[in-house]
């Protein structure tokens, strides 16, 4: 009989570990994704926050610790923006 090996973290232990979350955008022009940026450090300090808009999906990602897409996307959207989480 195999025996499993269960190998898990708790909650805690994430606490020290990046995660990075990537974000499609209707983010267009270079000038609105300055402001954007200005704003997302502004109101998330602790995020490293870029974006691709030479990506066709004008991609936002953002690399921190406990990320809440939820929160991202109703942030963008609170401008006007579009912003959907890729999985």
């Amino acid at each position: 009989m195999e025996t499993k090996r269960v190998v898990s973290l708790s909650p805690s232990a994430y606490a020290g570990l990046k995660r990075v979350e990537v974000f499609k955008t209707n983010v267009e022009r270079e000038e609105d994704a300055h402001y954007l940026l200005l704003l997302l450090f502004h109101r998330f300090p602790s995020f490293d926050v870029h974006f691709d808009l030479e990506d066709c999906d004008h991609i936002l990602r953002i690399e921190g610790g406990m990320i809440s897409n939820d929160l991202i996307i109703s942030f963008l959207s609170g401008y006007g923006y579009e912003c959907v989480a890729l999985v």
